[in-house]
């Protein structure tokens, strides 16, 4: 006789796992990586070592301190360690990586019970923690192919052109200066099927016709800064962002939104984590209202007076 199993949802199996869907970011951040280590040396590559390695440490340690299943194999620390890295410049001490990675994975991501149940991108509250407790390091900057120290990124000076914005020669954080690379490993996520385009365009082209209202340069603004690494492969972390497609829209446009609006007008040049920081604590808020009713579903209405 052939048994017949009852149970939940979701009924179909896939092949992409958590594993493979973490391997194919780190696939896609490898382009990033390698032109952030090409044009700020191997300070960048100890950076983005020692943020990434921490990251799995603490995750792995923190599995066995709370007696739960490890998972460090899964990918995802080590996604959230080299993200945390390519946000940082290339100058930051080590062990103020080391503080970004413990906030990142043990407060933000295990504490709230681990890889699905964080509220906000772990390697975004990292790096604003960082920012903010060591602002002075975190806006240091390495010029590209040199030893030589700055003050401005392009975002600030407005002056980079934008050939050097798109090969990233320019002064930045490790992942956010050459557009080529953030747009290339984009490019591969679309096609594996990992990202849908929905939350970077909304978030992009929001910026864009919000610079434009003001007079800025579009194509500068979307070039300059964290804003493409941020749009691309921050704003689109699957655990913080709405799952319907019109939640994703509306999260694309918010995130767009407060970026223009913090880099005009608040006290720091870039805004891109604060929005999605943003965007991600109302995400929940999101889904509720945009929620698609299961096909014939009909809500019951309440009948106050029976029981009035």
């Amino acid at each position: 006789m052939n048994l017949l199993y009852v149970s939940p949802s979701p009924h179909t199996s896939s092949t992409m796992t958590t594993s493979r869907i973490m391997a194919c970011v780190l696939v896609a951040l490898m382009p990033t990586a390698i032109a952030g280590c090409l044009n700020f040396g191997l300070r960048a590559a100890l950076v983005l070592f020692v943020s990434t390695a921490s990251a799995v440490v603490y995750e792995g340690l923190c599995r066995v301190l709370m007696k739960r299943e490890q998972t460090i194999l899964d990918g995802s620390a080590a996604v959230t360690g080299l993200l945390l890295g390519l946000n940082l410049p290339a100058t930051i001490p080590l062990w103020q990586v080391m503080i970004g990675s413990f906030t990142a994975i043990v407060l933000v991501k295990q504490l709230f019970g681990g890889l699905g149940q964080n509220f906000a991108n772990p390697a975004i509250v990292g790096r604003i923690v960082m920012l903010i407790s060591f602002s002075s390091a975190m806006t240091t900057w390495q010029a590209p192919h040199s030893d030589a120290v700055v003050s401005a990124t392009p975002l600030v000076s407005g002056n980079a052109s934008y050939w050097d914005l798109f090969l990233g020669n320019t002064a930045g954080c490790i992942g956010e200066t050459c557009a080529a690379a953030i747009l290339l490993g984009g490019l591969y996520l679309c096609l594996r099927g990992i990202v849908q385009p929905v939350i970077p365009a909304a978030f992009l082209g929001t910026a864009a016709l919000c610079s434009l209202a003001a007079g800025d340069d579009p194509l500068y603004q979307l070039l300059a800064g964290g804003m493409l690494l941020g749009a691309v492969f921050m704003a689109t972390d699957y655990v913080t962002t709405p799952v319907t497609t019109g939640g994703k829209v509306i999260f694309g446009i918010g995130c767009g939104l407060l970026t223009f609006v913090i880099r005009q007008y608040g006290g720091y040049p870039e805004g891109v984590s604060f929005a999605i920081l943003l965007m991600n604590l109302v995400t929940p808020l999101i889904d509720r209202l945009t929620v698609v009713r299961p096909f014939g579903a009909v809500r019951q209405k309440q009948e106050a007076k029976d029981h009035a």
